[in-house]
């Protein structure tokens, strides 16, 4: 098991033993391992086998054991008899935004709860209000994160979504009886979040396809297996239809079960319009035709491609990510204005607001750079937590600057070919005011300037807020300007057209934070955004290497939102960027 694989696991047994009631000495025992061994920079293989895991402040005997047995084995018996001790409606309690272990815990001794059922019955009846320690106001927010809970269950992110779909995919490609399969739905049109999977296979043997798809070893449930469509259930709980057509169906079969059911419906009103009928079957011309032009004769038209299907109502090919219904049959015109080419992965030349162990962040410098370099970057930014981060080892001022230095010194070095941006995520605090002095800001490459508490402000607090923010001159960019947390936590209170117009107006970019969680700013409101002037970072807010790779869900979203891309910082080249950040001082 990996260092951050261990880390989670230290972090899962604290909270466990907050349920548990154990002693709150043994509790900071587990979390505060959990962060030495997060920030700790030397290879922790190395550090095994050398023996020094001992010798590091804040693990000791106890954890030097669990941390070796978990390295070599993947396994901790005490973990997992600890886990197996407790309710599992208690674990599942903690999915609730606010409910940590010394809530659940409270709630369980004193109501007797062991369920989110029992707990949402214990709401209603106002018995959690009247505890010590919760009120009125934690009650309805108990009951809102229940409610939510209950809707996210029937989403998934599309990130972990994708991860399901890609081998079905590819398993189906190789099936000789399949002469062409796609996925469709939400997934295929890039989405945040996906309902379901839908795949379209083109093949003239369907039984065989079939018999695979409910076959797979992944397969929990089959809750359908017919001639030519089947669905299967996963253990995550999502689901995957398959449907198989003939090769002459699967262009329409394809472009219908893509959606969205706003852009069917537009399609299908322009195919009318031109005396059509379009259906997930065919096109054909419609029975109430008045037009002998358009009388082409009773048999549906053949199409060999979703493009043909577009030409042939007259349109430029719409990319499946821009089929929301939200005036893309009009725009898409052929013969009308020129619209903008859409981002494609290889146009990023780096990525900004990116963590490192000097936070909370499982990578060093290096570490982040060798990964940078492997995904074809030619640079990287780096944007730690600032102190009133305190949860996130949040940098003072004193460390930002010695952070600086170091950045400086592995630029010089020529150790990478990636060149290193110096930058913080600077907290803004509840009066719109900076976390860290102006000296220190005026320092650094850039800033991303980002709400981490006080969510509950109103939508003017909260506005007025980071309008603030924006308008000190060392504001650079604007971290994931809404806070929220896909399937978990709702946006916090907030006017976007005015932070947008005061982000123009001072020159500050605002991100897209490419997280799967986040993918914040969304894509609904870029498009707008965008024809007013409004520069993009796409932002994978990265606490690991692995995390670089997020870059991409952000590309979704700037595909979504049409931004072009001479409006995407990261689209420049280094000197372009170093440029950008000199000439916005």
């Amino acid at each position: 098991m990996n260092k951050a694989d261990i880390v989670d696991v230290l972090e899962d047994i604290a909270v466990l033993l907050e349920l548990k009631g154990e002693n709150p000495f043994k509790i900071r025992a587990y979390s505060g391992g959990a962060r030495v061994l997060e920030t700790m920079e030397d290879d922790l293989g190395e550090v095994i086998a050398e023996g020094r895991l001992g010798s590091i402040k804040g693990i000791g005997s106890a954890l030097v054991d669990k941390i070796e047995t978990l390295h070599a084995t993947g396994e901790l018996e005490y973990y997992t008899k600890l886990r197996a001790s407790i309710a599992p409606g208690l674990i599942e309690m903690l999915d609730i935004p606010g409910l940590g272990g010394k809530k659940v815990k409270k709630l369980h001794d004193a109501l007797g709860v062991e369920s989110i059922d029992a707990l949402k019955a214990a709401c209603e009846a106002g018995e959690v209000s009247a505890l010590k320690g919760f009120g009125q106001k934690s009650e309805e927010k108990i009951l809102t994160g229940i409610a939510n809970r209950a809707a996210y269950a029937k989403r998934h992110l599309w990130w972990e979504a994708r991860t399901v779909a890609e081998p079905i995919l590819a398993g189906l490609r190789d099936l000789p009886q399949v002469e062409q399969a796609e996925a469709a739905g939400s997934l295929r049109r890039l989405k945040e979040t996906v309902g379901d999977l839908d795949f379209i296979v083109a093949s003239s043997e369907p039984q065989a396809v079939m018999d695979w798809f409910v076959g797979q070893d992944s397969v929990q449930e089959v809750t359908a297996h017919g001639e030519t469509k089947s669905s299967v259930r996963f253990e995550s709980g999502l689901q995957a239809d398959l449907r198989v057509v003939l090769m002459a169906q699967f262009a329409f079969a394809l472009h219908h079960f893509t959606g969205s059911k706003e852009h069917n419906v537009a399609m299908r009103q322009r195919a009318l319009s031109r005396g059509y009928s379009l259906s997930e079957w065919g096109l054909k011309p419609s029975s109430n035709s008045g037009s002998g032009e358009m009388e082409v004769g009773s048999g549906e038209l053949e199409v060999s491609s979703e493009q043909e299907l577009f030409e042939f109502l007259g349109l430029q090919m719409i990319a499946p990510e821009l089929r929301e219904g939200m005036g893309e049959v009009e725009r898409y015109e052929l013969g009308g204005d020129s619209v903008p080419s859409l981002l494609e992965l290889s146009q990023l030349r780096g990525v900004f607001h990116n963590h490192t162990t000097a936070s909370d962040g499982r990578g060093t410098i290096e570490e982040m750079a060798e990964a940078a370099e492997a995904l074809g970057f030619d640079y990287l930014g780096l944007a730690d937590h600032s102190k009133a981060s305190y949860q996130a080892n949040g940098l003072s001022d004193a460390r930002v600057l010695k952070q600086l230095e170091q950045i400086r010194a592995f630029n010089e070095s020529g150790e990478s070919a990636v060149h290193v941006f110096s930058g913080i995520e600077c907290d803004i605090l509840a009066d719109g005011s900076l976390d860290l002095e102006d000296r220190t800001l005026a320092a650094l490459d850039y800033t991303v300037m980002s709400v981490h508490s006080s969510f509950s402000q109103s939508e003017a607090e909260m506005t007025a807020r980071v309008i603030r923010a924006i308008e000190h001159p060392g504001t650079v960019m604007l971290g994931h300007p809404t806070g929220r947390i896909l399937l978990r936590r709702e946006p916090y209170k907030i006017d976007l057209q005015k932070v947008i117009d005061a982000a123009i107006a001072n020159k500050v970019i605002i991100e897209i934070n490419a997280n799967p969680k986040r993918l914040d700013m969304d894509w609904r409101l870029w498009r707008r955004a965008a024809e007013k002037g409004l520069m993009c970072a796409i932002n994978p807010d990265a606490h690991s290497t692995e995390g670089l790779a997020y870059y991409a869900a952000g590309v979704n979203i700037a595909r979504k939102g049409g931004i072009p891309t001479e409006q995407i910082l990261n689209c420049r080249d280094c000197a372009g960027v170093a440029q950008w950040f000199a000439e916005r001082r």
